[in-house]
């Protein structure tokens, strides 16, 4: 009788990496947690101004304009912090996609396919659940569906700073995962829905300096001198095209080369990681703070302004899509995809775990506040009432993750004692592979 093949073993979801993909991944999130804790000061820091007796001067400051008018670059500061600060933060997040596509988590199909499909899941049925309740509230309100659309990973991780949470690699892995293929998308969202009186002559302008900047890139060229200025034309052609500008920032990210993988199995050191190396300070404890801090300054009016603001139906919208629809949207795509494949959870892991991390995915901040002022305009009526439900839900979001994560932090610090331990010496925890 011929001998039958085996069948194959079943694929783990929310497996590990390699040590050296964990390595680079910690210090990632040790510098986005910093990021977060001064991104939390910075919006208490606008409400508690924006909500004084000298109100008056913050939004004074706020509106303050500099630059360049011939080249329709005075704009206010405010702006300058969404348009020009967080083009930074884009930046970042266009290496880091890169970074994820050449040599990370989603290079390969079969691991690729939980975080995309999570992220797509919680980016559709947030807005899936706006768009339902403010259906009959007019065409205004709808043009904020994507608003609860994006999680923040500083935000979320100084959550679990706060918590003191021992969360395992796998899960850290799939949470910057998820977040990466999350901004990926909020960054098409952006550019194809958000952006108007669109200048193609202004874009074709952009393709020079930006079709130099690769060039350069591409030739191993780290002069700041020759780099630095042909980033900011492409910006500020960009930002004159009608796209916001933000989109600069990825673009340039997505030109630097990425190194795919380093010798003996040690993280690689190209061009990308340096300057990731060098602008991650710099995006999460200043760029993505100073524009919390002019972005998240609302006057909320007392208690009777902030019940008005939290009965508006667009903010009704993204209070339930953040907490409920982030939540069932990860959690229920991730589930899906499980059990209609043959992968199962990685050993030491639950479903529970799964569902804390969707949870802490309804922590949305800093492309939501961008999107809320896109979407509405600065100052207006449904701006404010979007931002005080942005803060209201992610707020509750972190609650409920912090209650179910903190209710595993016993289990998550036995997983993270093995993850540790090196009974062979050779440097690497023997719960990993080398490369």
């Amino acid at each position: 009788m011929a001998n039958r093949p085996h069948p194959a073993a079943p694929s783990k979801v929310f497996s590990r990496s390699s040590f050296p993909e964990y390595q680079r991944i910690l210090a990632i999130l040790r510098a986005e947690t910093v990021g977060g804790a001064l991104l939390l000061a910075a919006t208490v820091a606008a409400l508690v101004w924006a909500n004084s007796p000298f109100a008056n001067g913050y939004f004074a400051l706020r509106e303050v304009k500099i630059g360049y008018a011939p080249w329709h670059l005075e704009l206010t500061l405010g702006h300058w912090a969404s348009d020009g600060l967080l083009a930074v933060f884009f930046f970042i997040a266009g290496l880091e996609l890169k970074r994820e596509f050449v040599a990370g988590e989603l290079r390969k199909p079969a691991k690729a396919i939980v975080p995309v499909t999570a992220a797509v899941g919680g980016v559709l049925l947030p807005a899936l659940i706006y768009v339902v309740i403010n259906l009959g509230s007019g065409a205004e309100t709808l043009k904020g569906w994507a608003i609860p659309t994006a999680t923040d990973i500083a935000f979320a991780l100084a959550v679990l700073a706060v918590i003191n949470t021992h969360l395992p690699a796998a899960l850290r892995t799939f949470l910057l995962t998820l977040a990466v293929v999350d901004d990926l998308i909020a960054i098409g969202i952006i550019a194809f829905f958000y952006s108007s009186g669109l200048e193609p002559l202004m874009l074709l302008a952009a393709a020079v300096p930006l079709a130099l900047f690769t060039v350069l890139v591409q030739k191993r060229v780290r002069s700041w001198y020759l780099l630095l200025p042909l980033a900011a034309a492409t910006w500020a052609f960009v930002h004159a095209s009608g796209i916001h500008a933000t989109v600069a920032g990825v673009l340039l990210g997505f030109a630097v080369p990425v190194v795919a993988s380093g010798k003996k199995g040690e993280p690689a050191a190209g061009l990308a990681e340096s300057f990731e190396h060098r602008l991650r300070p710099f995006s999460a404890g200043f760029a993505v703070p100073v524009f919390a801090f002019f972005s998240a300054g609302v006057a909320l009016g007392g208690a009777e302004g902030l019940g008005t603001a939290l009965r508006d139906p667009v903010a009704v919208g993204i209070i339930l899509a953040l907490v409920v629809g982030k939540t069932a949207g990860v959690f229920g795509t991730t589930f899906l995809i499980t059990k209609t494949t043959r992968a199962r959870l990685d050993d030491g892991l639950a479903w529970i775990d799964v569902a804390g991390l969707a949870m802490l995915a309804g922590v949305g901040f800093t492309v939501s506040l961008l999107i809320a002022e896109l979407g509405f305009g600065t100052g207006s009526p449904h701006d404010d009432h979007a931002k005080v439900a942005t803060l209201a839900g992610s707020l509750a979001a972190a609650v409920l993750a912090a209650v179910v994560l903190k209710a595993r932090n016993r289990h998550y610090r036995r997983v993270a004692r093995e993850e540790q331990r090196d009974d062979d010496g050779d440097g690497v925890p023997d719960v990993f592979t080398r490369a």
